[in-house]
C-alpha cells in the first residue's frame, strides 16, 4: 500500500523574511490554485512554529512552516511561463523600481490569472537577484505601483506603508455630483470572501467585531454635469476601500465591475452617448505616492499622469450649466 503523502516543514531563509503567509505559500506551491491556499490556511493546515496562523501573518527569519501535501492542478502546472513585459518606468535606481501599472493587468498570479505584472517584469530581467511587490492594486486600478530590488527596500517600504507614513492619492471619476463640503470618509469595513474565493467587502458599524477603520480624504478636481472627477487620498489601505467608501456614499466609481452602476457601465462600455465614446474600464487611477527612500530616506513624490483613455473621457463629458 502506498504511503501517504506528508506534510514538510519548511524554515524561512532571507528570501522568505517579512512577506505575508499567503505570498509565501503561493511562491511555494507554484501551480496550486490560490483559493486552495487560502483554505489550508485557514483550516489550520498549515502551522507556523507547531501554531495556527493567519493569510496576512507576516514570517521572520527562522520561522518553521508546516505546509500541508498539496496536489498540483496539472493545467495550471503545464500552463506557459509569464511573457516578458517591461511597463513604463516612473523612477528606478538599484534600490526599488517605480512602474506605471496599466488597468486591466493583475500586479500577480493568483485567483483564475496565470500571471501578473510582477512574473512578467522577472522574466523580462532575469538578471535580477531580487524583485518583490511592495503593496498591490487592484486589477482594475492603474497607476503608480512600487517594486523593491533589495530585501532591506522592500522591509523599509512596507513598514512605512503599515506606519502610514506613505502618501497614496488617487484619481476617480463617480456618478454624481459629490458635495462638495464632505471630505472625510470614515467607515469601517469588512473584508470576506463568497463561496467562489473572491473578495467582497462592505461598511459595517464601527464596534463590528471584525471590522477594520477605513479613512479616505476626498476632494473635488472638477464637476462635470452627471459626474465628478475626485482626488481620495487614503490613510488606510484596506482592500477596496476607495471602491466602497464611494459607492457606499451613493457616488460609485464609473467602470466598477463589482461595486458600480451596472446600468451605466454597460452604457460607457457599449458607446452610448458622449458622441460614440467607448469607455469599458474602471475610472480609478493611482495617481501620486510620495513615501521617503529606503536608503538615504528623502522624501520621494512621484506622479503618474492620467492614461490617455481617462483623460479622452474627461475631454468629452459635459460642464454643468
Amino acid at each position: 500500500m502506498a504511503k501517504a503523502p506528508e506534510a514538510r516543514r519548511v524554515v524561512v531563509d532571507e528570501a522568505g523574511e517579512g512577506q505575508r503567509l499567503d505570498n509565501f505559500l503561493m511562491r511555494l506551491l507554484k501551480g496550486v490554485p490560490k483559493t486552495h491556499v487560502y483554505r489550508v490556511i485557514r483550516s489550520g493546515e498549515v502551522r507556523v512554529n507547531k501554531g495556527r496562523a493567519g493569510v496576512d501573518q507576516r514570517l521572520a527569519l527562522g520561522d518553521e512552516v508546516r505546509v500541508p501535501p498539496v496536489r498540483m492542478a496539472a493545467a495550471t502546472a503545464a500552463a506557459a511561463p509569464a511573457p516578458a513585459r517591461e511597463f513604463p518606468v516612473l523612477m528606478e535606481d538599484e534600490h526599488l523600481l517605480a512602474i506605471a501599472k496599466p488597468a486591466g493587468v493583475a500586479v500577480h498570479g493568483g485567483s483564475g490569472v496565470s500571471f501578473g505584472v510582477i512574473e512578467q517584469l522577472r522574466r523580462a530581467r532575469p538578471q535580477a537577484r531580487f524583485l518583490e511587490l511592495v503593496h498591490r492594486l487592484d486589477r482594475e486600478t492603474s497607476g503608480i505601483l512600487l517594486l523593491a530590488k533589495k530585501r532591506s527596500a522592500l522591509l523599509g517600504l512596507q513598514e512605512q506603508f503599515r506606519a502610514r507614513g506613505v502618501d497614496k492619492t488617487y484619481a476617480a471619476l463617480v456618478a454624481g455630483h459629490w458635495p462638495a463640503g464632505r471630505r472625510l470618509i470614515d467607515l469601517a469595513l469588512h473584508k470576506a470572501l463568497d463561496a467562489a474565493g473572491e473578495r467582497h467587502v462592505r461598511v459595517v458599524p464601527a464596534d463590528h467585531a471584525d471590522g477594520r477603520r477605513s479613512i479616505s480624504w476626498v476632494r473635488v478636481v472638477e464637476s462635470f454635469e452627471c459626474y465628478s472627477l475626485l482626488d481620495v487620498t487614503i490613510k488606510t489601505g484596506r482592500t477596496h476601500q476607495i471602491r466602497v467608501h464611494l459607492a457606499h456614499s451613493g457616488h460609485p466609481i464609473v467602470g466598477d465591475p463589482k461595486y458600480g452602476d451596472f446600468t451605466l457601465n454597460r452604457q460607457f462600455a457599449r458607446g452610448e452617448g458622449l458622441a460614440g465614446l467607448r469607455f469599458d474600464r474602471m475610472f480609478l487611477h493611482a495617481r501620486r505616492l510620495a513615501f521617503d527612500h529606503p536608503a538615504d530616506g528623502w522624501r520621494i513624490e512621484l506622479e503618474a499622469p492620467l492614461p490617455v483613455e481617462c483623460a479622452t473621457l474627461l475631454a468629452h463629458l459635459c460642464s454643468p450649466h
